[in-house]
């Protein structure tokens, strides 16, 4: 999920953006009254005012919105009077039309509101779906600190079809990371389904193979209620990882999934699976076995577990950004830093900002944890 920091900056851009945008129609009314006084030659400028009714209905409320437009009425009526007086038909034409754009602005601002406490009202659904479908990851399972960078390519969307569990099992801590083939709402159910099949399975079952399949089995056993839902259609990349207690190791399966990167003091590895499995929904095309890669994982060592949408983002000239490089550089950063910047950096080498899902998650064994 996006950083804190983040958070943070967008909130106050937000904060000055409206504070700025609610001053624009008083802006409008003194600048055209200090126009209209001040002028030599005395050109008319009043006729301006009529803009402050509908900048106000894009901030303002309803009473609001006419509270601005009575006061451009107020100061149109002033601005005639400093001039002598204005002829009646053509100061009544000019308060009308005031009167109807001032009623045309409110009837605006009530409909901008109500879809603005709908937008709300789905927002907060959506964040309740986001904490049942991805929960959020502790902080800490075991002897592990666990850190995530979640988000959805969709605008304002809560979750996408990228997907995250981890869970402390007898003897160890098992962790899952995936993507689902395309975006949008098919995403989100599939990866709903694979969620769901890991928080029934993971402590059941013996190890990651077993896990593996059950992963298959729950998608293949799913039924779409919705009949033009395409959820069990789709695959799934899916890496899953064993942490023992008992071993200072790592044990790795990967779905077909982007491969994992393992730091050890500065130096930066690659996890080499000599035979990945294929996707989620796609294994029953082959009947190899799955097989697991076990790998050195002890004190102050991190894994680094990401989705496509941080290995296949591409600049301006299709150059795929450089993860293994990105977190050599950052070795030496904490875990909450490291992904702050790697969010940035995301978004930077990105041609046109995130346009996947992106999912990245740092596993860390402090040097203390025994």
């Amino acid at each position: 999920m996006p950083t804190a920091g983040s958070r943070t900056r967008t909130g106050t851009a937000a904060r000055v953006q409206l504070v700025i945008s609610r001053s624009l129609p008083f802006l409008v009314v003194l600048l055209t009254a200090l126009a209209d006084v001040f002028t030599p030659d005395r050109e008319r400028f009043d006729r301006l005012l009529v803009a402050a009714p509908p900048l106000a209905a894009v901030t303002w409320g309803v009473r609001g919105t006419i509270g601005i437009g009575l006061l451009a009425m107020a100061v149109r009526a002033l601005l005639g009077f400093n001039r002598g007086g204005d002829p009646l038909p053509e100061s009544l034409a000019s308060e009308t039309v005031l009167v109807i754009v001032t009623a045309a602005s409110a009837w605006a601002s009530r409909v901008r509101t109500r879809r603005e406490q709908d937008l709300r009202d789905l927002t907060a659904v959506a964040e309740v779906v986001q904490r049942v479908v991805l929960r959020p990851l502790p902080h800490r399972l075991g002897r592990f600190e666990l850190h995530l960078l979640y988000v959805a390519a969709a605008a304002k969307a809560q979750v996408g079809g990228d997907f995250y569990e981890a869970a402390r099992v007898p003897g160890a801590v098992r962790v899952m990371l995936g993507d689902v083939q395309g975006m949008g709402l098919g995403a989100v159910e599939t990866a709903s389904v694979l969620l769901g099949a890991f928080r029934a399975a993971v402590h059941d079952v013996p190890d990651l193979a077993a896990l593996a399949d059950r992963l298959d089995e729950g998608l293949a056993r799913h039924d779409p209620r919705d009949p033009g839902s395409d959820a069990a259609e789709r695959f799934a990349t899916v890496v899953l990882v064993e942490l023992p207690d008992d071993r200072d190791v790592a044990r790795f399966l990967s779905l077909g999934h982007p491969t994992p990167f393992l730091q050890h003091g500065n130096e930066v590895e690659a996890v080499r699976f000599a035979a990945p499995s294929l996707p989620v929904n796609l294994t029953g095309l082959a009947d190899s076995r799955h097989r697991i890669e076990e790998v050195p994982f002890g004190p102050g060592d991190r894994m680094l577990l990401y989705t496509d949408g941080v290995s296949e983002a591409r600049d301006r000239n299709g150059v795929f950004y450089p993860v293994e490089t990105r977190m050599r550089e950052g070795s030496r950063e904490p875990a909450p830093e490291f992904l702050a910047r790697l969010h940035r950096d995301l978004v930077a080498h990105g041609a046109g900002g995130l346009d996947d899902d992106v999912a990245a998650l740092l596993v860390v064994r402090p040097p203390d944890a025994s």
